[in-house]
């Protein structure tokens, strides 16, 4: 067993790897489990065959990927890759789904004031107040709680205002978990004697009987992999063929699918039945007199109801057109079927919910934490705490804001309005698409970048007006075109770093090696 210092290794992996390997780079490998740290008077020293075997591995090569497609300057330490999906939507993080947000540990690494070898620099501190001018759905808010910070989140969306007040409001369990389980019991009373449940649970014995027999696991999905199955034909064939069975429950049941001439977005993606429990479910939510147990309660009906639209498993992100009928199924390999019912959704989201906040609340500081609802650009941030939050409104008065960490938006990538329209419509919450900044609709063309670099100007000319001195701006972006240069010095700040993160796993179709860079911006003066 050869044994090399970090110095020793470092030159080692730069030599066999023919590009420039530093000290920190090995170390890194040590903190997060990579190899082993072998410690021989007082001396740290690494294997140097367990250094070439990482770097032969799956995750060694990945790295080394996509440092050559994304450039030697990519902090792979910020990929945070030593976790796994239950650490990155710890907690409330997965109250509800949304696009866009990144993941809590990138907020902590720049808001939390301990040590870590690779931040020379700490730029808040327990006790400081951190503004998120772009909240989405709250993740700088529930962090900042975490670590012992006040936090303030503004956004323009009434939706992404409520999740994030849900997250960080407090609540009592008991009342909670009593009035949760009330509406479950209620509602399997309302489905009991409906002839949706018996038709579905006919519709599943018909479905299982077939796909055992034409999609064998795992023979099924062992034949595609080695092609003696062309999958697109094998599954339209086989949909064709179960057809009829489906057709012929569906007669013999009465059942209703969607609307023909649907004029709202629940009439449009949710069938007859799914629609009479929805509003069975928000009746019984509307009369909840404790506030935060009410909005708790809204918010997993609306996480249910986004997984109940008629659409198929692989286009619950993205929908194309609403489902009515069985489907071959892509995703999972055989026949599948849209929902009827919402009962199993609801349970399980009133379970995992209720975990969720009790989870956090073990976690959560005596701090402040509110989501504004209003526009960046324009909202006077002191004073509309003071109206409706006076002790918070005072702390910023006095203390004002340390800085901000926040993920604006990316120019014509996601309509932030309508990834939530189901909700909206639930809610009749008002809505401010036109407000956005950089929507999908406005495309990505010369107007729709101006309008956006001049967008997120405004933000930071107004937020910078209620920050102490020598604040600290922090924006994730994955800045293609080249915008924030002018958008520093539109809003009179100067980018002092960039810390270049991979992306990992962004969907999972998608695995491309993607970026983005966390810009440092601090004032002219400073």
């Amino acid at each position: 067993m050869e044994l090399l210092s970090l110095k020793e290794a470092s030159e080692w992996a730069s030599s066999y790897l023919h590009k420039n390997v530093t000290t920190s780079n090995i170390g890194y490998l040590i903190q997060y489990g990579k190899i082993k740290r072998i410690n021989e008077n007082g001396s740290t020293l690494v294997n140097k065959d367990e250094l070439l075997s990482y770097y032969t591995s799956y995750y060694g090569k990945r790295e080394l990927n996509w440092k050559d497609k994304l450039g030697d300057d990519l902090d792979w330490h910020l990929s945070f890759d030593y976790l796994k999906e239950a650490d990155t939507t710890k907690h409330v993080h997965r109250l509800h789904p949304y696009k866009g947000k990144y993941i809590p540990q990138l907020v902590e690494y720049f808001l939390d004031d301990h040590t870590d070898e690779f931040k020379k620099d700490v730029y808040f501190h327990s006790g400081d107040i951190i503004l998120d001018p772009f909240c989405g759905s709250g993740t700088t808010l529930v962090q900042a709680s975490e670590l012992g910070m006040h936090a303030i989140g503004i956004d323009i969306s009434a939706f992404n205002t409520y999740i994030s007040n849900v997250k960080i409001g407090t609540y009592d369990p008991k009342l909670l978990y009593q009035t949760l389980r009330s509406i479950t019991e209620k509602l399997q009373l309302f489905v009991l004697n409906s002839k949706t449940v018996e038709f579905e649970n006919r519709l599943l014995a018909e479905l299982s009987s077939f796909n055992k027999i034409y999609f064998p696991s795992p023979e099924y999905k062992h034949q595609l992999r080695n092609k003696e199955i062309i999958e697109d034909e094998y599954g339209t064939e086989k949909e064709k063929e179960f057809l009829p069975i489906y057709q012929d429950l569906i007669d013999e049941y009465h059942i209703e699918l969607n609307l023909e001439n649907p004029s709202n977005f629940l009439e449009k993606w949710y069938s007859k039945h799914v629609l009479s429990e929805i509003n069975f479910v928000f009746d019984l939510i509307k009369k909840i007199e404790d506030k935060q147990v009410k909005y708790i309660a809204g918010l997993i009906l609306s996480r249910t109801i986004r997984s109940c639209r008629a659409t198929t498993h692989s286009d619950l992100a993205t929908l194309v057109e609403p489902v009515t009928s069985t489907y071959y199924c892509s995703k999972h390999g055989k026949i599948c079927k849209p929902l009827f019912s919402i009962v199993s959704w609801w349970d399980r989201y009133s379970k995992d919910t209720f975990y969720r906040l009790e989870q956090f609340s073990h976690l959560r500081t005596h701090t402040f934490q509110k989501c504004l609802c209003d526009d960046s650009r324009t909202v006077d941030i002191q004073s509309l705490l003071l109206t409706k939050y006076p002790a918070f409104g005072e702390l910023v008065k006095t203390q004002k804001i340390a800085g901000i960490f926040s993920s604006p938006p990316y120019v014509g990538l996601i309509d932030y309005h309508e990834q939530h329209a189901y909700a909206y419509d639930l809610f009749r919450f008002e809505r401010k698409d036109n407000l956005e900044i950089g929507p999908q609709f406005r495309g990505q063309g010369k107007d729709a970048k101006e309008a956006y670099l001049n967008g997120i100007s405004e933000v930071l000319l107004n937020c910078r007006k209620f920050m102490k001195d020598n604040f600290d701006v922090f924006l994730v972006a994955n800045d293609k075109y080249n915008l924030y240069p002018r958008i520093a010095e539109n809003a009179n700040m100067k980018i002092v770093n960039q810390f270049k993160r991979p992306v990992l796993n962004r969907t999972e179709r998608d695995k491309n090696a993607y970026s983005e860079v966390i810009f440092h911006m601090k004032d002219l003066l400073f």
